[in-house]
């Protein structure tokens, strides 16, 4: 590139790009419940840091046709429990005109990436002449699926201490730290969770919604822990897992922990 080239590109005002960032996501099943922001108030207020200033998107993907809410006032309330939100996902059309109107951005629903998609293998009667033997007659037999797994990508490896304020995003796979984590900083991964060393920050495994995925950590020591969504902050965590070896999964939906035996 020229020297005129780059005073020229210096001098532009703006650069546009694409980016990815990593949101919450907040699934809305009953709008109009009296209860929904005093649940939602007690979530927040157990770990305040965590969701203050937080962007997220409301998830209108399971409200029924028929569902009649203010949703101007909805997303004002939201905003009063700190949270920022920032787009939408799915609904009925009512909705989602209404979440255009107020400024929210529609986002694509369920996960980026699929682990795998189905492809239709070719018919094997394909090509045989009406009235033929298997062709004629009975039910029609099913074209057989092949899956097709998506490039295996390897796991994000930290090898230096996840000093405070930052953050750590494994996309699409694991995150393993070979140190340990301050107060203050965050792990996320889509995939698991690994720490050999002392978890002191914050650790969200399954962050595109994996309910298999898990934490391991050699001393257990963090701020909060998250696993598809289902979270504990410290003063849940219990004495009998503090500065142990520990894996985190979910358990029929409910976040537990075990000791790591051996460790």
């Amino acid at each position: 590139m020229s020297s005129a080239s780059q005073v020229a590109e210096r001098d532009v005002p703006f650069q546009l790009r694409g980016n990815s960032f990593t949101m919450m996501v907040l699934k809305v099943f009953a709008p109009a419940s009296p209860d929904f922001f005093t649940l939602l108030n007690v979530k927040v207020r157990q770990a305040p840091n965590f969701f203050r200033n937080a962007p997220v998107v409301l998830d209108f993907d399971d409200l029924p046709e028929s569902v009649v809410f203010d949703l101007g006032a909805f997303v004002a309330q939201v905003r009063a429990q700190h949270l920022l939100p920032v787009g939408f996902q799915g609904g009925p059309q009512s909705v989602r005109e209404a979440a255009m109107a107020v400024g929210l951005t529609p986002m694509p629903s369920g996960r980026a990436a699929r682990l795998e998609e189905v492809v239709k293998a070719p018919d094997p009667r394909a090509g045989e002449q009406p009235g033929s033997g298997a062709a004629s007659g009975g039910a029609a037999v099913a074209a057989p699926q092949v899956l097709i797994e998506v490039v295996h990508r390897p796991a994000v490896m930290v090898t230096e201490p996840v000093r405070s304020g930052m953050r750590v995003y494994a996309e699409k796979t694991d995150l393993i730290v070979a140190s340990s984590v301050s107060p203050g900083a965050e792990l996320l991964a889509d995939g698991n969770i690994h720490v050999y060393g002392a978890l002191r920050g914050r650790a969200l495994a399954g962050f595109s919604g994996d309910p298999n995925a898990r934490i391991f950590c050699h001393s257990l020591e963090a701020e909060l822990l998250s696993v598809a969504g289902n979270y504990r902050v410290s003063e849940d965590i219990g004495s009998d897992f503090h500065k142990k070896a520990v894996q985190i999964f979910l358990r029929e939906g409910v976040l537990s922990m075990e000791l790591l035996k051996g460790v």
